[in-house]
C-alpha cells in the first residue's frame, strides 16, 4: 500500500506542480506527518523532491526530472483501454483506434466490469468531416473561418484560432480563440456552414485550462431553479444533471440546475414536462415559457 502511495504522490506532483502537504494528505487519506515521511523517502530514493515556504509553499519535483520506468498496473491499463474503446467508437478520427491497438499489445487485457459506449456521440457525415478538418487546423496551428448561426438565429462570418475539440451537452463543440476579442469562445458544430482551413497562423500559443477559461466565459449560462412534481424526479436528474434542493411531503421537490441561456435541448425538456413542471426563477424564463405556452396554445386553437 505504501509503495502505490508512494507511487500516486510522485504522479500526482508531476502533474499538479507544487503542492502542499496537506493538499496531498487529503488527496491519499494520511496524515500531513505520514506525507512528510513518504516526500523523505522519496527524496532519499533520488527522486528530486523541492520545498518550499511561506504563503506559496509546498512541495514538487524539479521541472527536469522525468519518470521514464513503467508506473501503470495491469487494473490502470484496463481502465485506459476501456476509455480508448468508448472513445473509438465515438470520434471518426484514426488516433483513438492506433492508440487503443497500442495499448492492448503492450498488456493483455482481461474484462473489466465496466464499459462506456459513447456511441450517443457518434455524428452524421457533415459533422464528422469537420472534425477531421478542425483537427488537422489544430495540429497545424491553422485558423478556420465559417459561417455561424447563434443563439438568436442570426448568421455571422466567424475567424477564430482552433485550440480543442469537446463533446458535452450532447453535442461537439469547438473552442477558438477570437482574435478580435482577445479571448476564447465555443462553438457548436452543428451550426458551423462553410468551413475552411486558412494558411494563416496562430497568434500566440495556447494552453488553455484555468478550467476552460472559465467555460469560455461561461457561455452565456444562467441558473434555473424549478418545482416539479414527484412523478419528473427521475427525469429530471436523467435529463438537466442538476441537484435537489428541497422534498416536500407529497413527494414534489424544487430542481435547480444550470445550463447555456440559448440551447434548445434543456428548454425542450422542460415544456415535455407540461403541468407537472414550473419554473420559479429567473423571471425571465418564466415569461418565456408562459409566452411559449400562450403561442402553442393558440396554434392548435386555430
Amino acid at each position: 500500500m505504501k509503495i502505490a502511495r508512494l507511487m500516486g504522490i510522485v504522479v500526482y506532483l508531476l502533474n499538479h506542480g507544487r503542492t502542499s502537504a496537506q493538499k496531498l494528505a487529503e488527496e491519499f487519506e494520511v496524515s500531513p506527518r505520514t506525507i512528510i515521511r513518504d516526500l523523505e523517502a522519496l527524496d532519499q530514493a533520488g527522486i528530486p523532491i523541492q520545498s518550499f515556504y511561506g504563503a506559496e509553499g509546498g512541495y514538487q519535483i524539479m521541472d527536469d526530472y522525468v519518470l521514464e520506468k513503467q508506473v501503470t498496473t495491469n487494473a490502470e491499463y484496463d481502465w485506459i483501454v476501456t476509455a480508448l474503446k468508448g472513445l473509438a467508437g465515438a470520434y471518426p478520427g484514426k488516433g483513438p483506434e492506433q492508440a487503443l491497438a497500442k495499448m492492448k499489445s503492450v498488456n493483455r487485457m482481461q474484462e473489466n466490469t465496466v464499459s462506456v459506449d459513447f456511441g450517443a456521440a457518434g455524428e452524421d457525415d457533415k459533422i464528422n468531416e469537420q472534425l477531421m478538418l478542425l483537427e488537422t487546423a489544430i495540429r497545424k496551428r491553422k485558423v478556420v473561418r465559417f459561417a455561424y448561426t447563434n443563439g438568436h438565429d442570426e448568421v455571422k462570418e466567424i475567424q477564430v484560432e482552433p485550440v480543442r475539440l469537446q463533446y458535452k451537452w450532447y453535442s461537439w463543440y469547438l473552442i477558438g480563440y477570437y482574435e478580435k476579442y482577445q479571448d476564447y469562445c465555443m462553438f457548436k458544430l452543428v451550426r458551423m456552414e462553410q468551413l475552411e482551413v486558412t494558411e494563416l497562423t496562430y497568434t500566440k500559443p495556447h494552453e488553455l485550462p484555468e478550467e476552460i477559461k472559465q467555460e469560455c466565459r461561461n457561455v452565456d449560462r444562467i441558473h434555473i431553479r424549478l418545482y416539479g412534481k414527484a412523478v419528473i424526479k427521475s427525469k429530471c436528474r436523467e435529463y438537466l444533471h442538476g441537484q435537489i434542493t428541497q422534498e416536500f411531503e407529497n413527494g414534489d421537490f424544487e430542481f435547480c440546475f444550470s445550463v447555456p441561456e440559448h440551447e434548445t435541448f434543456w428548454y425542450g425538456v422542460i415544456l415535455s414536462f407540461g403541468n407537472k413542471a414550473k419554473i420559479i426563477e429567473p423571471q425571465e424564463v418564466r415569461e418565456r415559457m408562459i409566452k411559449t405556452c400562450k403561442e402553442i396554445q393558440r396554434e392548435y386553437e386555430e
